[in-house]
């Protein structure tokens, strides 16, 4: 059977570290009370004058050094963003460049917000398996730095930098590959989470950006709610559509936004926490990113093996969530 197999990962993430201890000198808030509520310690911030290209060029570098493959062997990029360089064009393109890819080389953004890693993965699966192309690169990026309000404690303590990626190529055989992948979303979740600000609905104007409209908005206790109940039962389909239980779960690598989350998830699931691989202490919610740079480091820390059976999942702005049973 032909699959879609992981062949290599990367990651790149910013340099500048902002503790729970710095946000306290910024805001009413101190690391007690971020890491009782989240679990975070810490998140990367990106430095002025890089850009989301600059990110998702690296960790799409890094996952083709890893496959052994040259970049410009890379036959189609998927970006999954909801933080590009500019509205248009998509990143994509810019990270085709940055690769020193030429020709013909499709290269588009997916916006699924914190589910677009996953998304992402999903395109590049189907693409794969109809035989259009051979070398895929899917890159979750996120600059969140740059779409949160720092005097809203609510949602600055939350978000960080990075990007995460994969190179994805065919696979004869049952002993590697995506077994499947699962997508789901609602708008009737718009509301809970969004950026009201800058498109058709609020074209930007001096009055939307006084009034802080382009800024990351959120309703905490819904999004939460949504999110054990729908990263549960997406985690769920994925192992009963694989005749696969819980027990033969080698990894989950999801989505970090929330530590209490993933504790839901895990008892929902029946997944031990202690087989989550856990890094949102040290990068926060980095979106479209937190799956992939999870993945990367648990990989090169020796942790996720060839072989593993990977449970991912994700539930982002949308709301958009889904899943994915991986051989890893």
């Amino acid at each position: 059977m032909l699959r879609a197999r992981i062949a290599g990962t990367g990651r790149a993430t910013p340099e500048k570290v902002l503790t729970n201890d710095d946000l306290a000198k910024m805001v009413a808030t101190s690391d007690e009370w971020i890491n009782e509520r989240t679990g975070i310690r810490q998140r990367r911030i990106l430095e002025e004058g890089r850009t989301t290209s600059d990110l998702a060029s690296e960790a799409g570098r890094r996952a083709c050094e890893t496959a052994e493959i040259d970049p410009k062997e890379v036959d189609c990029i998927i970006v999954a963003t909801i933080s590009p360089d500019m509205p248009m064009p998509a990143v994509a393109v810019t990270v085709q460049q940055k690769l020193g890819i030429t020709g013909q080389c499709p290269s588009f953004d997916i916006s699924a917000a914190c589910a677009g890693f996953i998304y992402g993965m999903s395109v590049a699966d189907s693409f794969i398996k109809c035989g259009q192309f051979k070398r895929v690169l899917v890159i979750g990026v996120e600059i969140l730095s740059r779409l949160v309000d720092w005097t809203d404690r609510n949602t600055c303590v939350l978000f960080g930098d990075g990007a995460g990626a994969a190179l994805l190529v065919p696979h004869e055989g049952d002993d590697r590959g995506i077994l499947s992948t699962h997508l789901f979303a609602d708008g009737a979740g718009v509301p809970f989470l969004n950026i009201p600000g800058g498109g058709s609905a609020e074209p930007t104007s001096a009055k939307t950006v006084e009034a802080k409209r382009h800024y990351v908005k959120m309703q905490g206790k819904p999004v939460f709610t949504h999110a054990v109940k729908n990263i549960s039962s997406a985690a769920k389909t994925a192992l009963e559509a694989n005749g696969k239980t819980a027990a033969d779960v080698d990894w989950v690598v999801a989505h970090q936004a929330n530590l209490r989350i993933l504790e839901g998830v895990a008892e929902r699931v029946g997944v031990p926490l202690d087989k989550f691989y856990l890094n949102i202490h040290k990068y926060g919610n980095t979106s479209s990113a937190s799956i992939p740079i999870a993945l990367d480091e648990a990989a090169r820390e020796g942790k996720v093996k060839p072989g593993d059976l990977i449970l991912m999942a994700a539930l982002g702005a949308g709301l958009s969530w889904g899943s994915a049973l991986v051989r890893f």
